[in-house]
């Protein structure tokens, strides 16, 4: 049986909960880790982003360990990502540790949604690295789980698992209505992505055909995939290629509305973090603009 995951560290809000915020950590990282290194850094106010938004409870996930195949040690990451120049080599090693992080995280979100009783769009999500790559996911499964947006998605030096599939389908999907003169719908699009994600991870969910969109519903918006989405990357990233955020906000952009994105360079970490304090005062404006009630 797989290993349970660690309770996740929690900032509590300052004062009357509001908002809850979901951060995922990257890989050899933890909760309380990313958790420490998000606080000491600043916006332009010089001051964290909890201070900025006292109501607001934040949510630090520890993903479980699991072996990696690159490096042939146990290691604290979402899933197996055995290689970030080809991200197709051994790309199946990813769909176990999808499968059990997804439904993980989903497991916090609806819980997080019941402590704000059920108001989903004033609970938000995000991740760096391979946190991010887990939140996109995360929110491409949810279809199912959470059938409401939630307030907002942030990522930021990440990439998009499957993603050169993803954009393979999208491809397929709009040649196939080029013969009728038409181009695939927003909604159409969300319906093949999320319905590609769960039959990944799956096996009880058919994976998508072209004609599946036939189907009376595939004119209703997936609401989750409705989210607002802020992405970011530092041009200088030495760990994960700005190419490969270029393509996830690609994707994501033919799937949710509206998608911002942010490129950077000059950040701590050899690039591989947001930029301070720029960074920062993005993020603070986003959540405060999708914020409901506070």
């Amino acid at each position: 049986m797989a290993m349970e995951f660690p309770p996740p560290h929690i900032h509590a809000p300052q004062t009357t909960h509001t908002h809850t915020i979901i951060l995922l950590h990257g890989r050899a990282s933890d909760g309380p880790e990313f958790a420490e290194e998000l606080f000491s850094s600043l916006t332009t106010k010089g001051t964290p982003l909890p201070d900025c938004l006292p109501s607001w409870r934040w949510v630090f996930p520890t993903s479980r360990d699991r072996w990696s195949a690159l490096f042939q040690e146990e290691m604290c990451s979402w899933f197996d990502a055995y290689s970030l120049t080809n991200i197709d080599e051994r790309q199946e090693l990813q769909i176990e540790g999808l499968q059990e992080s997804v439904s993980h995280i989903l497991d916090l979100l609806e819980n997080e949604i019941r402590l704000l009783d059920g108001k989903a769009g004033n609970v938000f999500l995000g991740g760096i690295s391979q946190g991010m790559a887990t939140a996109l996911w995360t929110v491409f499964c949810a279809a199912e789980r959470i059938p409401h947006q939630i307030g907002g998605l942030v990522g930021f030096c990440g990439w998009l698992p499957f993603a050169n599939r993803l954009e393979e389908l999208i491809a397929a999907r709009s040649k196939e209505k080029e013969e009728d003169a038409t181009s695939p719908t927003k909604t159409e699009i969300q319906r093949l992505v999320s319905n590609f994600c769960l039959a990944t991870i799956d096996s009880a969910h058919a994976p998508p055909t072209i004609q599946e969109n036939n189907s009376s519903d595939s004119g209703r918006a997936v609401p989750i995939l409705t989210t607002p989405v802020l992405l970011g990357h530092g041009t200088d990233d030495v760990w994960v290629p700005v190419e490969l955020g270029q393509q996830a906000f690609r994707v994501v952009q033919q799937v949710m509305w509206p998608v911002e994105w942010q490129e950077y360079t000059g950040a701590e970490g050899e690039g591989h973090w947001i930029k301070e304090p720029e960074g920062f005062d993005h993020i603070l404006r986003f959540l405060k603009s999708r914020s409901i009630g506070g």
